[in-house]
């Protein structure tokens, strides 16, 4: 019998952040920026950024969920952003760069809602997070994949909000790693 594989899509801000967490994760065997969500069907970064195409900056995960189960990556993904901003995280503002999960099955729809109640606990102002239903996907321009792996801190937007977003989620979720 063949390992299975799942699918996660969660959006959390900018995918830059939000893939350069998941592809750190044992069990994650590949992580893809793209966008969902939204009424435009192909659309690229530019229109995506203007706010008005409906889609959500975000990942897809396609994970082994004998090693990471589901329940795990939304904990770690409602951890490692600000679930309780509507609509922004930091200074990206706009509904791209909403909090969202995307669940691929109805398992994953009572997962995601029972995640976000374990969750609220962590948080002083109420979760926002959207569960949506799963949409059409659309990959991100390559030059968005692997970008915080690629780029690094020779951008500055990586050194002030990728970086700290990394660094912490490497000292608490250490355990996790791949090797």
């Amino acid at each position: 019998m063949a390992d299975e594989r799942d699918i996660a899509v969660f959006a959390g801000g900018c995918f830059w952040c939000t893939e350069a967490i998941f592809d750190r994760l044992r069990g994650v065997d590949s992580v893809e920026s793209g966008y969902t969500g939204g009424h435009v069907p192909n659309p690229s970064y530019r229109q995506v950024c203007g706010g008005d195409t409906g889609h959500a900056e975000a990942v897809k995960i396609v994970f082994d969920p004998a090693v990471i189960p589901y329940a795990d990556l939304l904990d770690i993904f409602l951890a490692t952003h600000d679930p309780t901003q509507l609509n922004r995280q930091g200074n990206d503002v706009g509904p791209q760069y909403r909090s969202a999960i995307f669940p691929q099955t109805p398992a994953q729809e009572a997962e995601a809602k029972a995640a976000i109640a374990r969750a609220q606990a962590d948080w002083p102002a109420p979760i926002v997070t959207t569960i949506e239903p799963a949409a059409p996907w659309y990959v991100a321009e390559d030059e968005h994949q692997e970008y915080f792996d690629r780029v690094g801190d020779r951008n500055p937007y990586c050194t002030a909000v990728v970086s700290p977003k990394v660094r912490k989620f490497m000292q608490t979720y250490g355990k996790r790693l791949k090797a």
